[in-house]
């Protein structure tokens, strides 16, 4: 839900700078790999040090490159499966060095392995409900369902989470509390969110498999009467 509205929005507000790109010459591609590398770098130099709210800041400025690239390559004229299978593919590495990130600093300096798992849990289950829908999309099904977290909400979660624990470095006391929570939120909505798209792709598949055999039985039956 919030993937749909927020994308929206921000890719009316980031129109005019795509426009810009285009005229400088730079390539949606190349977009793609410099807000990969971004997010990568603010990730995992800044989370395994501590440094959850400059390294947030980071991760948001070349997070919008992902909104970027395809709002140049549909003003351009050049959308391609090409473009459209390194754009999600290279969303997965930014995700996975995200919580990676998270995962690094928790088995270091932060000191807790319950919490390493968890984040470790979430860059699974990530890749997992990512893959369910591209999985049962190839098989021909549509997964029509809105998931409860989805990749929107797992980054806007754990990134909001990130850069207010890390004004605990500033003197906010307590507030580093928030970024396990918010792991927490982002692991059992992940969880329930591949639930949800297990359930979607076995009924749509039964039902699939019901119609074809229906369409089969049908034909049987009018070579029989021919």
């Amino acid at each position: 839900m919030l993937n749909k509205y927020a994308r929206a929005f921000f890719t009316r507000v980031l129109t005019p700078f795509a426009a810009l790109l285009l005229r400088l010459g730079v390539s949606p591609d190349a977009v793609t790999l410099v807000g990969t590398a971004g997010v990568m770098a603010g990730a995992l130099v800044f989370f395994p040090m501590g440094e959850f709210f400059w390294g947030t800041i980071v991760i948001t400025v070349f997070v919008f490159s992902d909104l970027v690239d395809g709002n140049m390559a549909r003003q351009a004229g050049i959308s391609s499966r090409w473009g459209a299978f390194l754009d999600s593919t290279l969303d997965r590495v930014a995700d996975g060095a995200i919580f990676g990130g998270f995962a690094l600093w928790y088995a270091g300096g932060g000191d807790d392995d319950v919490m390493c798992a968890v984040s470790i849990f979430c860059l699974a289950s990530g890749q997992v409900v990512s893959y369910t829908k591209a999985r049962g999309e190839s098989i021909g099904l549509p997964v029509a369902v809105n998931g409860l977290v989805e990749r929107a909400e797992r980054l806007v979660i754990s990134l909001v989470a990130a850069g207010l624990a890390g004004l605990h470095a500033f003197g906010v006391p307590g507030i580093q509390v928030l970024l396990p929570v918010a792991l927490w939120i982002v692991a059992v909505g992940s969880l329930v969110t591949l639930v949800q798209r297990v359930v979607t792709v076995r009924r749509e598949s039964a039902e699939a498999d019901a119609a074809a055999a229906a369409a089969g039985g049908a034909e049987q039956g009018s070579g029989a009467e021919r």
